[in-house]
């Protein structure tokens, strides 16, 4: 598949990286794509670069990886058209910094659904945001693949979503419709916090006696 990913921090990157490493046609999209940072990191992983306005208009998936103050910028430089119709996989979560780490956004709505309102015309899948980059390419954890969830309206795009995510190494399950990011937001909260209080980002989760969508027919209808 053609694949954007929009965000050149390390979660960007290790998608992308990883994407292209599964035999997709990918381009890391940043606001510069020159410089010589990623020119290097480029060059090293054979991963072309691009403005998120040509990226996003070649590609059929569409993977938003921002910090979340940039989500509406990344969107805005991408264009709404170009969007539009398409896998939009937004691996955001909704934080804010105060005198402690929190969400933004959270109980009756959720990131994944802001992003959705910004991208109308997108078929929006909320992935890849519980758990951090350094496992987000072939997660070596005991006991077993952990869960990617994902969540989203259309089970199409889900679909092509946990394929991707399988291809990763990850077993996937379909939390249901977009409104379920006010789930697993939180849980990337918890991720979060377990790294912040032990020092370690080598832990993931694993969902027990839930059927894996690539194998099983899913409430939302993907397979």
């Amino acid at each position: 598949m053609r694949i954007a990913v929009i965000g050149s921090g390390n979660v960007g990157r290790t998608l992308a990286a990883g994407f292209a490493s599964r035999g997709h046609d990918t381009v890391l999209a940043s606001r510069n794509p020159r410089s010589d940072e990623l020119v290097s990191w480029s060059a090293s992983t054979g991963v072309a670069t691009a403005e998120p306005e040509a990226a996003a208009a070649a590609a059929e998936v569409v993977v938003l990886a921002t910090a979340w103050g940039g989500v509406g910028e990344a969107l805005a430089l991408a264009g709404e058209a170009n969007v539009a119709g398409k896998v939009l996989i937004d691996v955001t979560n909704p934080l804010r910094f105060t005198d402690r780490l929190e969400l933004a956004v959270g109980h009756d709505d959720s990131g994944g659904e802001t992003v959705q309102r910004l991208a109308p015309g997108a078929r929006v899948v909320k992935a890849f945001n519980t758990v951090g980059f350094e496992l987000m390419v072939d997660p070596g954890v005991g006991g077993g693949p952990p869960t990617m969830f994902v969540a989203g309206d259309d089970a199409a795009a889900k679909a092509v979503t946990a394929t991707l995510a399988a291809e990763l190494g990850w077993a996937v399950h379909d939390c249901g419709d977009l409104r379920a990011a006010r789930l697993t937001e939180p849980l990337a909260m918890l991720w979060i916090e377990h790294a912040i209080r032990t020092g370690q980002r080598t832990h993931a989760f694993r969902l027990l006696g839930a059927p894996d969508v690539a194998t099983a027919t899913t409430e939302g209808g993907a397979s």
